[in-house]
């Protein structure tokens, strides 16, 4: 039930509406009572019924129309009111839908990745889809039509009572038996919305990889297996599905027999009551027009009941989300970190993945600005690690990450992520234009510093032979643009921000030598009087850096210079002997690039000779 309080209380939070909810609630309960009473008054005026039978009773024609205008008139009120009802509940549960959404959104931004590392995407969109949609069918259909049903009934059964409390103990014959299966029915629902919200998660999970992996299933010609994977979920889904429903039209069924059962015993007995002349026709009428009105809490019930059992455990799904602890947590009172010098240093840093194996054990580094810091080691070696601790993406498990002497959870993670900048390795774009991407980092950046990072990243001359230019819309996910064309983007992204810390993490893995070479030769003016991470497995990089650094199962086993650790013949010798020496060569014989090229842009003759090696 603590669930439903935390929904009811993010309504009140839009109490106008709800109180005028329930006072239209009230005033067209009212006006709907009226009715009957007003029906029953006209048949005694119409029959009149005595020891001797039923004889007619003269009634003038203005009297009949008196009360044919006052039942309209009630009627019309009546449907204004559940109108002013509807719309109210509607825009509330509207809002209350809208601040759910928000409020798992933006939890969503400020969870770390260890939080993220654990959840399936498609799980969260069912859960910030299908769940807050039921929450918003709790609060229309439950939070406020729940207290209609109860005050009709209460109303209903004190005005049945005291008309004739013998017809109206016989009505009230099937309540216990309402009751027990109606306490049965929700707990089972609850259960079985909770199964159904799960399958539903888990079914857009496989969409969601599905949509994203369509070239590697289309690569690997896997098509009927996916189709057989989702068929097999939508299957379970749907048996939940209709098992829920079923039991919700059984219970529907159930209240509908045990309300026309006691209709036909209340009919029977009130019939032989007027016949003995202890009640008149229109006393009867006006009880089977109460008693009518009695269908519809009766049949509200089970929607009542489902939107309740919903809503316990979608909210709960909800509320794992928003009350989730962020393993990366800012201190209330966090230092805002202004233009960074970049002295980065790492100080006997350790860090594990969910108490797995330590993926960083003991780690020693230091950094200042206009070094190069090249890492290297085998794949889960640490590399990516390093880098995704400095802008605290996971916060260290031992030791400490300086910058400028500042320890990094001193600080606000807005100022720290602002003086890094991330050039990552799988590159992700927006669909929106060119120039939005580019100044995603910096809202208000204008066109021509826009332009100035699409130039330095080498990618201006291309933008500029678009028909478009930096107006052209970049598809899903960055589809309208080859693999080197979204690193370059991505390369402008980070340097419009003008980071002192600057992350490359594989940076030029997509893309050919010649635009290699490019990035390279733009790069070195970035770099300047940055403190540089690289993350790199080709020559150019990894020979110019300032310190090398070589990783082994999360434990730095080598660092220098590219000559120094040559000497050594350790492992970086390895690495060089049987992957970077091919590239070098590999880079020796490409051809030299033209001064001016006019798809790929200016370069400078000497950059053969900066990437080519001792030659």
């Amino acid at each position: 039930m603590s669930t439903l309080v935390r929904i009811t209380k993010i309504a009140w939070q839009f109490r106008l509406r709800l109180i005028f909810a329930y006072a239209s609630f009230l005033l067209a309960v009212g006006v709907s009572l009226l009715i009957p009473q007003l029906f029953g008054e006209a048949i005694d005026l119409l029959v009149n019924v005595d020891e001797d039978g039923i004889a007619g009773k003269s009634v003038e024609t203005i009297t009949l129309l008196f009360f044919a205008l006052a039942i309209l008139g009630a009627s019309l009120l009546r449907g204004f009111l559940d109108f002013a009802r509807t719309y109210c509940t509607d825009s509330l549960s509207q809002k209350v839908s809208y601040v759910f959404r928000n409020e798992f959104y933006n939890k969503l931004q400020h969870l770390s990745f260890a939080y993220h590392d654990k959840e399936h995407t498609g799980d969260l969109m069912s859960k910030a889809t299908a769940d807050v949609e039921s929450v918003r069918r709790f609060v229309n259909m439950g939070l406020v039509r729940a207290l209609e049903v109860i005050v009709r009934l209460i109303a209903l059964l004190l005005i049945l009572n005291l008309m004739n409390w013998e017809l109206t103990l016989l009505s009230l014959v099937f309540v216990p038996f309402i009751v027990i299966r109606s306490s049965m029915v929700m707990g089972r629902l609850r259960r079985m919305w909770l199964q159904v919200q799960e399958r539903m998660g888990e079914a857009v999970t496989i969409l969601q990889e599905n949509l994203v992996g369509i070239h590697v299933v289309k690569a690997f010609a896997s098509e009927e297996y996916e189709k057989e994977k989702f068929a097999k979920k939508a299957r379970e889904l749907r048996k939940e599905y209709f098992e829920s429903e079923r039991l919700q039209g059984t219970n529907s069924a159930w209240m509908t027999l045990f309300f026309t059962a006691g209709l036909g015993i209340i009919l029977w007995y009130g019939g032989w009551e007027v016949i003995r002349g202890d009640m008149t026709a229109g006393e009867l009428t006006k009880f089977i027009l109460y008693l009518n009105q009695l269908t519809f809490p009766i049949r509200m019930s089970s929607f009542i009941i489902n939107a309740f059992s919903r809503a316990i455990s979608s909210g709960g799904r909800l509320f794992e989300v928003i009350d989730a602890d962020s393993p990366v947590l800012e201190k209330p009172n966090a230092m805002v970190l202004e233009k960074a010098k970049g002295n980065v240093e790492f100080n006997d840093v350790s860090f594990s993945y969910s108490n797995r194996v330590p993926a960083l054990q003991h780690v020693d580094i230091s950094a200042k600005p206009d070094q190069i810091t090249a890492i290297l080691g085998a794949p889960g070696s640490g590399k990516s690690t390093i880098v995704n601790l400095l802008p605290r993406f996971y916060d260290v498990g031992e030791g400490s990450i300086t910058i400028d002497g500042h320890d990094i959870r001193d600080l606000t993670l807005d100022s720290l992520r602002i003086n890094v900048g991330i050039v990552q390795q799988d590159v992700f774009l927006f669909s929106a234009t060119i120039h939005d991407n580019i100044a995603y980092g910096k809202k208000d950046a204008t066109r021509e510093e826009v332009i100035q990072a699409a130039k330095i990243a080498q990618l201006h001359d291309h933008i500029d032979s678009l028909e478009d230019g930096y107006d052209t819309w970049v598809g899903e996910r960055g589809s309208t643009l080859s693999g080197g064309q979204r690193q370059r983007l991505s390369i402008a992204r980070s340097i419009l921000t003008d980071p002192p810390v600057l992350i490359l993490d594989d940076s030029t893995s997509s893309v050919d030598v010649q635009t290699e070479r490019m990035i390279h030769q733009a790069m070195i003016n970035v770099m300047k009087n940055r403190t540089t991470f690289v993350i790199a497995h080709r020559l150019s990089t990894v020979r110019e850096a300032d310190l090398i650094i070589v990783l082994k199962d999360g434990q730095i086993v080598e660092q220098g210079t590219h000559d120094d650790l040559l000497a050594k013949q350790g492992i970086y010798r390895d690495i060089y002997d049987l992957q970077l020496q091919p590239q070098e060569e590999m880079l020796l014989d490409a051809p030299i690039i033209n001064p001016v090229d006019e798809t790929l842009g200016v370069v400078s003759p000497r950059l053969t000779t900066d990437l080519g090696g001792d030659n």
